[in-house]
Order: C-alpha cells, then sequence, then structure tokens
C-alpha cells in the first residue's frame, strides 16, 4: 500500500470526524493499494481506520491480493462477506462508507449494527486523489500529448461521404499506435448540427462539405486520462460561425489565465460564463465550465459556478466552454491544466485557431 496516500486519506478522514472507512471504488483501490480488478456483482473493499490497520476483502476469484493490505479476508461465491466485514469493522464508532458502495452490502452491514452510525466517506479519497504528485502530472502529460497527436489523425480523416461513426471506430487503433491503451470515454464525433448535442453519440450521419465538425475525445496512458475538444470549419465560415467560434475560443483562454491557487471553481467558472454572455449566447451555454480529472476521465469537484472551493496546486481539471444552437451549430474547446503555484500549466498544444480542414 502507498503509505503517503493512506495517511492523506486518513487525515482527510479525521477531518470528518471519522477513524474508519470502507474503500470499494476499484480506482480508489488502485490508487491506494496498486490492485484493480472489476468486481462487477460481487463485493471488493478495502478497511482503513485511524490507528493503520489496513484489511483488504476480495472474493477468491479475483487476482491474489496478498500484500495489498496489512491483512487480507478472502471469500468465495457461496459466503457473504458481512460476517468479514462486521469482525473487523469498530461497533463502537461510525462508518465511512464509499459512494458506491451497493445497497446489497450497505444494508445488511447497518441491520448488523456494525456501527454506531454511517456517512459517505468518499470524500475523504477524493479529496486526496484530486492532488497529483509528479508522477501522475507527468502521466497525464504523457496522455495529453497522445491526444494533441490523435486530434491531427481526426483531422485527416475528414472527407465528403465519411460517417461519423466510421471515424470513431478507427481512433482506438490509432490511439493504440501512438503507445495509449485505449479510449478515456466513448469519443464524440460530430458533424453539423450534430454539435449542438453536447454529448451527440457517433452515428451514421454522412460528412458534407461546409459541416463545422467537432471531435471530444481522450486516451489513457498507464491508467491516467486525457481530454480534449476542438472544433472544426470545412468551408470559409460565416460571420455568425466565426462570432461563436471566437466567442468560445475567448471564454476558454480567459478562464485559463485567471486560474492559481485561491481563486474558486466558481471564479473560472464565471469567467467563461460572463464572455459568452456578454455576447449574447448565454441561454445557449448549457453546462459547467469542466469538470476534475485523473484515473477517470470525470472525478469528484466540478468547475461550475455553485463551486466555491478554492482551487489546489495540483489539481487538474478541464476548461470547456460551449455555445450550442439547436438545429444549426455547435461549438466547444476543451483544454485540461494543472494548477501550479502560480498559475497553470495548459496540458493541450493542438491549435485553437480557427481552422478550415482541407476536405
Amino acid at each position: 500500500m502507498n503509505d503517503n496516500r493512506r495517511e492523506r486519506v486518513l487525515a482527510n478522514l479525521r477531518k470528518m470526524g471519522l477513524d474508519q472507512a470502507l474503500v470499494c471504488d476499484p480506482m480508489s483501490i488502485w490508487w491506494l493499494c496498486g490492485y484493480y480488478t472489476e468486481p462487477y456483482e460481487r463485493f471488493l473493499g478495502l478497511y482503513l481506520n485511524a490507528d493503520g490497520r489496513s484489511v483488504f476483502f476480495a472474493n477468491r476469484l479475483f487476482p491474489d491480493a496478498t500484500g495489498r493490505a496489512a491483512e487480507l479476508r478472502t471469500f468465495d461465491d457461496t459466503e457473504s462477506p458481512i460476517p468479514l466485514l462486521t469482525a473487523v469493522i469498530d461497533p463502537t464508532k461510525p462508518l465511512g462508507v464509499d459512494k458506491d458502495l451497493a445497497a446489497r452490502w450497505l444494508v445488511p452491514l447497518m441491520q448488523a449494527n456494525a456501527a454506531t452510525g454511517y456517512m459517505v466517506g468518499s470524500p475523504a479519497v477524493d479529496d486526496a486523489r484530486s492532488i497529483k504528485d509528479e508522477a501522475e502530472k507527468d502521466l497525464m502529460r504523457e496522455a495529453s500529448r497522445a491526444n494533441d497527436q490523435a486530434m491531427a489523425w481526426l483531422a485527416a480523416q475528414v472527407h465528403e461521404g465519411v460517417t461519423e461513426q466510421h471515424i470513431a471506430e478507427g481512433l482506438l487503433g490509432e490511439y493504440r499506435s501512438l503507445g495509449a491503451e485505449g479510449h478515456s470515454f466513448d469519443p464524440i464525433v460530430s458533424f453539423g448540427a450534430n454539435a449542438a448535442d453536447p454529448h451527440h453519440g457517433p452515428d451514421g450521419t454522412v460528412f458534407h462539405k461546409g459541416d463545422m465538425v467537432l471531435f471530444d475525445v481522450g486516451c489513457r496512458r498507464q491508467w491516467y486520462c486525457s481530454d480534449m475538444t476542438r472544433t472544426f470549419f470545412t468551408a470559409q465560415p460565416t460571420e455568425r460561425q466565426l462570432l461563436v467560434y471566437d466567442t468560445v475560443r475567448r471564454a476558454n483562454e480567459e478562464a485559463e489565465k485567471v486560474v492559481r491557487p485561491g481563486v474558486t471553481f466558481a471564479q473560472i467558472d464565471l469567467t467563461a460564463r460572463h464572455i459568452i454572455e456578454d455576447a449574447g449566447f448565454g441561454p445557449y451555454f448549457t453546462h459547467r465550465l469542466g469538470h476534475q480529472i485523473g484515473l477517470n476521465d470525470h472525478e469528484p469537484g466540478d468547475v461550475s459556478s455553485t463551486h466555491d472551493e478554492p482551487v489546489q496546486p495540483g489539481q487538474i481539471f478541464s476548461i470547456e466552454p460551449g455555445i450550442y444552437l439547436p438545429g444549426e451549430i455547435g461549438v466547444r474547446v476543451e483544454d485540461l491544466v494543472i494548477v501550479t503555484e502560480d498559475g497553470c500549466e495548459v496540458l493541450n498544444h493542438y491549435t485553437k485557431e480557427p481552422t478550415v480542414l482541407n476536405v
């Protein structure tokens, strides 16, 4: 187990008034122990307490978890893990439970009076995970570098008659050729008015010259995620198209300029939002400005107008303003940034200048 990461989690638990917690999110377990398996309907858990005790609970069907925590408790499909858990959990204290702990495990624990009370303990892990160490930052840089290269490949795939789905299906092979393991989320490829749907899934829509094209894509590099959006023209843009594009790009760039320790997530969001509102497109910016990212593409702690916590060095999140005019066009420009001691480092270097593809 990574002792430094465990201590950071325990310190956060103490701030929450908790002396014990049960971590069940597989990615958080990997972050703490270097052990990953997808449990599906079976139980997987890591118990931590303020005294430094760590106990791993795993089905014998899973890969061997020996050495991943100080103690290991195993069971098989004919056994319930609940008696193993209640034998470890301190019944005289409240228990921090994972936000992903299924009711089929939580309710029996409650019925067994495993603890004096229960509260969501995941923020103790999530907050610790949000501050990336130097090795994590380097992996995020590598993932974004591959994503920059993949964006160039995507732009080159646009031609008359190609479909959104055809381009999306070819991206996985390109990522692997760049040293990435796969997608960090399902790619978004949108032609024309489809881009006005922020989460449009690529389908059989055929490209026609003059369509604007939006790519929102990301890959994994040794577990860590990238995420970037670029929007392209494929013919000389109209005055209105340029206005929308330039507004979104300015919102992205001005928001990045204000990122520094002590500035709140809400202030960053509002910087971009006010630019879009002042241009008359406020109702068409329909989502938060961004999200934190790391081992998961979307991690807790959004960049929104209601998130009043200050950003901290080592946090990584997206800056992705957009304007979506239904039935007409959609534009989004997205980068990832690392908060530094006096500002931020933008991880994406693919151009944001208005670009007309040669199709």
